[in-house]
């Protein structure tokens, strides 16, 4: 094979080996590149119990970045700039930054823009809106406190079971001061007790019966002793 034939082998071998090589760095350059698809924002509550935008930037280049904060306002293209922060060192696990609004309710809308080198200026889709709940501190004593003037979680009035209990159990004060009382039965026992002596031969009327039976013991033994003695008179 002629000299010239290796020759330009060879050169081919090197151009495709340049140009490979270039295609992978230029491929390394787009993939460490800033673009605005490394940038998010979502409205959150801090530890504090404030609500705030979070950027968080994924950019693997490490570019910084500057992020801002505008606010919508109701008339029609209305926004004013609330707040302005730098990124100064991005990675690709992730770098956040809070920034804090003016005004935090249900529906308000935000617009960040991120202006990183002369790669990325541009902004975050989609604008932030504020959901529907409001931030407040996890631990904050007045979120565990009842409001002044509004009832306490204890309540004075009484549960259906110990009203159910006070109506079935007798009040100690009550049962005191009734204890010492005789009952109605009791009492009509007590009252009866003559009856039932009389009726068995203990009752008041006992001596006058007593009585009426010795007389008639007595007179009847007069009697027979009188009509003994009359027999005998006659006998003589």
């Amino acid at each position: 094979m002629p000299l010239s034939q290796h020759t330009a082998r060879a050169a081919r071998v090197i151009g495709t080996s340049a140009a490979a090589a270039a295609l992978a760095l230029g491929a390394a350059h787009t993939a460490l590149a800033c673009s605005i698809s490394d940038f998010s924002a979502a409205a959150v509550c801090d530890t504090g119990g404030h609500g705030v935008i979070r950027v968080t930037d994924k950019d693997a280049s490490g570019t910084p970045a500057t992020v801002s904060l505008y606010m919508q306002l109701s008339m029609p293209g209305g926004e004013r700039l609330v707040d302005t922060k730098t990124i100064e060192h991005p990675t690709a696990q992730g770098t956040t930054v809070d920034l804090v609004p003016l005004d935090w309710h249900a529906g308000e809308t935000f617009r960040v823009h991120v202006k990183a080198g002369d790669q990325v200026d541009d902004d975050i889709q989609p604008q932030v809106v504020v959901p529907d709940e409001t931030c407040a501190p996890s631990s904050s004593p007045s979120a565990q406190a009842a409001p002044s003037g509004q009832p306490s979680s204890t309540s004075t009035y009484p549960s259906p079971t110990s009203s159910t209990a006070s109506a079935t159990e007798p009040n100690p004060a009550q049962s005191g001061s009734a204890a010492p009382v005789p009952g109605a039965s009791s009492a009509a026992s007590t009252a009866g007790s003559g009856t039932s002596l009389a009726e068995t031969g203990g009752g008041t009327g006992t001596p006058v019966i007593a009585g009426a039976a010795t007389a008639l013991v007595v007179a009847g033994g007069g009697i027979v002793l009188a009509l003994r003695r009359r027999s005998a008179h006659r006998s003589r």
